[in-house]
């Protein structure tokens, strides 16, 4: 029996291209579907689109994570779990990675006669991220390399669940839109995401689909989704072709950027009159100018509900990838902070 995507039982979150009710795309980490139902087993109907990297799925039948690879191309059922009690299940479907790759859903297989069961309703907090690979959890899970490089690997070690923006967002009880890319910076034509006509976060942050290699490009909606807290975390690929932010902080270029990236603060200011902003980057070794450039931006901007937040290892921290001790760690700095705000955030 298929249970459609449109389904009202069903239960998602995250910045989801719905142009097509009955094949709903994901783009993003952390983007999920949930579904109890009774029965003994569940598949998911998708079909991938791959830009680089293997594409791997993430999901939890009854609290117990697993993965599993998915097809470059193509429409498949992926069985996800057979044999189990003829009782209520739960199952969460989540995108693993970030647009290294994206699929379509069209909905999950289970039993004939089995039955969809409401869900609890989600957090009433929403928390909403613009990051890169750091915020996307990459290489989150190759916990053998804590305080390293990354090893070689294919996107195995990539878990969005174990992102320290995810991290958060659980210990705070939100909801999160996580609109995070590998490889992204602030500009475009600088970072490391699809070089070499690199798209940067300006390109990317009013977007559902924004990856031209992989689908048309599609913007986003925001009154769809309305944020108590939104942060910022870019400031760290926007070295690459050239770290002109530590070379020459008074340079042109360097104030091009913070030009720059006051003016997308602001532009989130104007879309969230009512958020707190935070300001960061990450524990991702880079050279402390871009923090003080963040700082400094976030000082002349004297908006009280703005804010520069600063990791006790900003910076310092690893030259790798961020695994998941680090990820505990950075969300529990960070979750710390944003609670000092106070409950009152939190309203509507």
């Amino acid at each position: 029996m298929l249970i459609k995507p449109d389904n009202p039982l069903l239960q998602y979150s995250g910045r989801i291209d719905w142009s097509k009710r009955e094949a709903p795309v994901f783009v993003y980490p952390c983007s999920y579907i949930k579904m109890k139902f009774t029965g003994t087993c569940v598949a998911a109907v998708v079909e991938n689109h791959k830009a680089y990297f293997s594409s791997f799925l993430g999901y939890f039948i009854d609290g117990e994570q697993k993965c599993v690879k998915m097809a470059e191309c193509g429409r498949e059922t992926i069985m996800l779990a057979e044999g189990l009690a003829d009782r209520e299940h739960e199952l969460m479907l989540f995108k693993r990675m970030d647009s290294c790759h994206i699929f379509t859903f069209y909905g999950f297989e289970v039993d004939e006669g089995a039955r969809l069961v409401e869900l609890e309703t989600k957090p009433a907090r929403r928390i909403e991220v613009y990051g890169d690979s750091v915020s996307a959890g990459e290489v989150s899970e190759a916990v053998d390399y804590v305080g390293q490089s990354d090893p070689e690997h294919d996107g195995e070690f990539s878990n969005s669940y174990y992102s320290y923006t995810w991290m958060t967002a659980r210990r705070l009880g939100a909801e999160i839109h996580d609109i995070a890319q590998g490889g992204a910076a602030l500009l475009d034509g600088t970072g490391w995401f699809a070089g070499p006509d690199f798209i940067g976060m300006e390109s990317i942050y009013d977007k559902i689909q924004f990856y031209p290699a992989l689908s048309e490009v599609v913007k986003w909606d925001f009154q769809a989704y309305r944020p108590h807290v939104v942060i910022v975390a870019i400031g760290q690929n926007d070295a690459n072709p050239e770290d002109y932010m530590a070379s020459d902080y008074e340079g042109e270029k360097a104030r091009h950027w913070r030009n720059a990236y006051r003016a997308f603060i602001r532009r989130l200011r104007e879309i969230y009159p009512d958020a707190e902003i935070i300001l960061a980057t990450t524990i991702l070794c880079h050279d402390a100018n871009w923090d003080r450039a963040i700082g400094q931006v976030c000082e002349e901007m004297t908006d009280g509900h703005i804010h520069y937040f600063h990791y006790s290892r900003t910076g310092a921290g690893t030259p790798g990838h961020i695994r998941i001790p680090e990820a505990e760690e950075m969300a529990a700095e960070l979750s710390e902070f944003i609670e000092s705000l106070g409950a009152e955030i939190w309203k509507n």
